[in-house]
């Protein structure tokens, strides 16, 4: 189909894009699994792709620039959140690369598409070393691992637990090692161990073996959970040692719940976080250029995206999907999707 895009402003950059990662959340808003998608809809916030034109006050882009747009595409920036460089905490609400109205009243539409038209301060750069394919995922779940873990501080003396070696999971591994952190995996998949210590874990269990947790009680500083799943957080939060913090990236069906005593006994916490801000996401596009991280990817074509999404539910991916755009096949009038 063909979808319209607006005339790029005086602050707007077009983009003409390359490649878009697939993300979890493209399911849940495609298949309306969370009741609130404005259709049609064109998912995708992980873009790559080539400055094409841009707006007569732009400075940090330019023509034939190679860049990447992540979840956000604006914020009110003057609330004390934006003003603080923390654009996803936008106290007026930020604006979604897809599925929200945008400046223009318009509906956002994502990164299915050949082109798209963005702030330019929500344009990063995509550093020369990271291929396209291999950066687009570190848009939404490179950074979404990233914030957590320079929030809380991570560095060589912390003992970090990921659960699920996942799109998000398998990327957090490689930062946590790239911070000098000793990371635990916890998985349901045996299959994955070998992964997990390639990508740079130092212990890798099944969460589903009670010696896993006796082992490991009381041994980590921080475990951040990538998974949907509805946990037994009590036995999670045994893993942790004093002051020790669980924290959600992951959106369970139910409300957690916890013994009160799980928590009070070590100064234990629960926390929860979201995307990373646009500092954040430039951050760890330069991270992990430095470090040599990308994210292991399949590609696929635009025929292949609903057979992608289920074999996503499947668990049937290591490790994310990306779509290569010059697939799309719509008659040009816009943008393409």
């Amino acid at each position: 189909m063909v979808i319209p895009r607006r005339e790029p402003g005086p602050r707007d950059v077009e983009i003409a894009i390359t490649h878009c990662g697939l993300c979890h959340s493209d399911i849940d808003r495609a298949r309306e699994l969370w009741g609130s998608t404005r259709f049609p809809i064109v998912p995708g916030h992980e873009i790559i792709g080539t400055v094409v034109a841009t707006g007569s006050d732009v400075s940090t882009h330019a023509v034939g620039d190679r860049v990447a747009v992540g979840c956000m595409v604006d914020s009110c920036g003057e609330c004390i959140r934006c003003v603080e460089g923390l654009e996803q905490y936008c106290l007026r609400g930020n604006v979604q690369t897809y599925n929200w109205i945008g400046r223009d009243g318009q509906v956002t539409q994502g990164g299915y598409s050949d082109r798209v038209v963005v702030d330019e301060h929500f344009v990063l750069r995509v550093p020369a070393s990271l291929s396209s394919a291999g950066a687009a995922p570190l848009l939404c779940a490179g950074v979404t691992m990233y914030s957590p873990l320079r929030h809380w501080n991570v560095g060589p003396t912390t003992r970090l637990g990921i659960i699920g070696l996942g799109g998000l999971g398998h990327v957090g591994v490689q930062i946590g090692a790239a911070l000098g952190a000793e990371v635990t995996v916890l998985d349901l998949d045996e299959s994955k161990r070998e992964d997990a210590i390639r990508l740079g874990a130092t212990d890798f269990r099944v969460a589903t073996d009670p010696d896993a947790f006796t082992d490991l009680a009381e041994s980590l500083d921080l475990i951040v959970s990538t998974v949907p799943a509805n946990l037994d957080y009590g036995a999670y939060l045994s893993l942790l040692t004093l002051d020790g913090t669980f924290v959600n990236v992951g959106v369970p069906s139910r409300p957690i719940e916890v013994a009160a005593f799980a928590l009070i006994s070590h100064r234990r916490s629960i926390a929860g976080t979201r995307t990373g801000s646009i500092r954040e996401t430039q951050e760890v596009l330069d991270f992990c250029a430095d470090h040599g991280i990308e994210a292991e990817v399949e590609l696929v074509d635009a025929t292949a995206i609903d057979e992608s999404f289920d074999r996503m539910l499947a668990g049937d991916v290591r490790y994310r999907f990306v779509l290569e755009t010059d697939t799309l096949t719509a008659p040009h009038g816009g943008a393409r999707a």
